[in-house]
């Protein structure tokens, strides 16, 4: 998959789990592209980890979208979890 395609993977991926997790995160497109790249990245890392493969190969394959969600969602938990506890202090 080329840099075009991790871009668009990226975005999607931050799209769909900015609507998937509730949350007032204040994000902006390219925060919700980079959420989505690195959480491909992680997903495909947990993935190959647990003995899946290579969840992450081919852009139109769901393996690789299901890796880039749950790796934007798992990103996106933490990065409200230490903005919450930023705001408190």
């Amino acid at each position: 998959m080329g840099i075009i395609g991790w871009i668009v993977l990226g975005l999607l991926a931050g799209l769909l789990a900015k609507a998937i997790m509730p949350g007032a995160e204040r994000l902006g497109i390219i925060l919700t592209t980079v959420l989505g790249i690195v959480g491909a990245l992680l997903g495909g890392f947990i993935a190959t980890v647990l003995g899946f493969g290579d969840p992450v190969d081919e852009f139109f394959d769901i393996s690789t979208w299901l890796a880039a969600i749950v790796g934007a969602l798992i990103i996106l938990f933490a990065w409200n979890a230490i903005s919450d506890r930023r705001q408190v202090a």
